[in-house]
């Protein structure tokens, strides 16, 4: 088979087009970075690689709340509150059965009898509800389409692709802000003990005394200025002035 009749396969077969995709959704979902950038991530790439979507949102799970952080368009604000409000819908049930769910019509869906009569108004006849399950169940993804029976079995299965692929960039995304953030809390950490130390060597050679006295005079200004330590320390090395300790007790 020469190069163009092997390309021809490509095109005209939706799952190898699928396989052909997969490397480059898995590259902008893991090169997102912050958890933020990659929920916004998630939902432009639906819409972009699910042909039968027009919009697409989050649900996600804060506590005992679900929230609904990221969308490509104010309709799926719109139906994300109906079903917040009627308290039933497809994406409410992905998260709580931790499965598919599939709207092929909202018009004649008995299955959220108050919820698919007001989507269907608001212009969304078709809904595809994936979850996001990763180390637990973190939310769902939510297709959305103006037109009945807008996901096909190809747009299923891309759509199941990208919510397993997503669900691990998000779990990913979180530990790298959680590193980030114990890191930054690491060196903020030695800034303030290399600063105390500081503070301290400046006061025990001016005023001959102890790294132990020095100490008392740091926290007893901290307690009477009432700022914290780092910063009456740093006040010292900045400016050279003995902190003030307040009204010294009688003997």
């Amino acid at each position: 088979m020469g190069a163009t009749e092997h390309q021809t396969s490509i095109d005209s077969d939706p799952f190898s087009e699928l396989t052909v995709n997969l490397s480059e959704t898995i590259r902008s979902l893991f090169s997102a970075g912050s958890v933020t950038d990659t929920l916004g991530q998630v939902v432009e790439l639906a819409v972009a690689t699910v042909e039968g979507c027009d919009f697409a949102g989050l649900f996600l799970i804060d506590g005992d709340v679900v929230t609904t952080p990221v969308h490509t368009h104010r309709i799926v604000e719109l139906v994300d509150v109906l079903q917040h409000e009627t308290g039933e819908g497809p994406c409410l049930d992905a998260i709580s059965q931790g499965a598919i769910f599939y709207a092929e019509d909202l018009a004649d869906d008995t299955r959220w009898p108050h919820f698919a009569p007001q989507a269907t108004t608001a212009g969304i006849r078709s809904v595809l509800a994936l979850p996001l399950v990763a180390d637990g169940t973190l939310g769902a993804i939510n297709l959305y389409a103006r037109y009945p029976a807008a996901f096909g079995v190809v747009d299923r299965a891309k759509g199941a692709i990208l919510a397993s692929l997503a669900a691990l960039a998000l779990s990913a995304a979180h530990v790298y802000e959680d590193e980030e953030r114990r890191s930054d809390n690491f060196h903020a950490a030695l800034t303030t003990r290399e600063v105390i130390g500081q503070a301290q060597g400046i006061l025990m050679e001016r005023e001959r005394i102890g790294a132990d006295e020095a100490f008392d005079i740091l926290r007893r200004a901290s307690q009477h200025l009432n700022v914290k330590l780092r910063e009456v320390a740093q006040n010292l090395v900045d400016t050279g002035e003995r902190p003030d300790t307040g009204p010294t007790a009688p003997p």
